[in-house]
């Protein structure tokens, strides 16, 4: 490809781009659109056109003005899903970190990592670390094993399937040893990590479900395994599972009967 065919492609993205933000304040037909950008009504027809295959744009009536479509909804669900669930899940991270006075966070997988994007902490909590935005493997913690068990299965096998990496002796590594773990997280419904990531460091998640009732997100709890020991995590995990169930209808799932 010349440099000029590629220059005139970024210049009809800018267009097209353009066009949208146009739309997004108001209906507009192909005459005022042009006029607007200053470009042939010929080109923005072309533009017009293919947003309008893409649903992201529509024309309001035969021959009508155009208007931003759905398209553009759906784009910005997953941004805007993840924006309402830090939001939301703050309040609902401090409340279960003031009541179990550990560091509670809520991680959503991208590309093969989990990732925290709220935390609160609580009286007892020992460390000061900031886990936002952190990434952390999904094989070695509670929220990455909750992502990883409601992944697809074909998905959930090929990541097993690569090379994980040990970061203590309690590490599971081994992907026959993995999957079956992961087996049984989905069937109870929560994942515990007993210092799989660090020596001295407990942690348990469960899942946290959007308006499809898929997973979006898990909210895990950890602290030293002096004082989150085995016991202690059977124990919290029932007000666990009613917090996410909470943040899950919040973002608009609601579990059957």
């Amino acid at each position: 490809m010349s440099n000029s065919d590629s220059a005139a492609q970024v210049q009809s993205v800018d267009r097209a781009i353009s066009v949208l933000e146009l739309l997004a304040q108001g209906e507009a037909g192909i005459t005022e659109i042009a006029g607007e950008l200053g470009v042939h009504k010929s080109t923005v027809s072309r533009l017009v056109s293919v947003l309008e295959a893409r649903g992201l744009v529509e024309q309001l009536g035969e021959r009508g003005k155009y208007a931003i479509g759905f398209g553009v909804v759906r784009l910005a669900g997953a941004a805007t899903g993840r924006m309402d669930l830090t939001k939301l899940g703050q309040p609902v991270c401090q409340t279960l970190a003031d009541s179990f006075g550990e560091t509670v966070n809520i991680a959503v997988h991208d590309a093969g990592v989990a990732i925290n994007i709220t935390q609160a902490r609580g009286s007892a909590a020992v460390s000061a670390v900031n886990w936002i935005g952190q990434r952390t493997p999904l094989h070695a913690t509670s929220s990455g094993k909750v992502l990883l068990a409601y992944l697809p299965l074909d998905e959930r096998r090929r990541l097993a399937s690569l090379p994980l990496d040990s970061y203590t002796e309690n590490t599971v590594v081994e992907a026959s040893r993995l999957l079956s773990e992961l087996e049984e997280v989905a069937k109870q419904g929560f994942a515990a990590c007993f210092e799989e990531l660090e020596l001295g460091l407990h942690a348990v998640a469960v899942p946290v479900r959007g308006h499809r009732g898929e997973v979006v997100a898990a909210m895990s709890a950890s602290g030293p395994s002096y004082r989150l020991s085995r016991q202690r995590v059977e124990e919290i995990v029932p007000a666990m599972v009613s917090a996410a169930g909470d943040l899950s209808a919040q973002l608009g799932y609601f579990a059957s009967d």
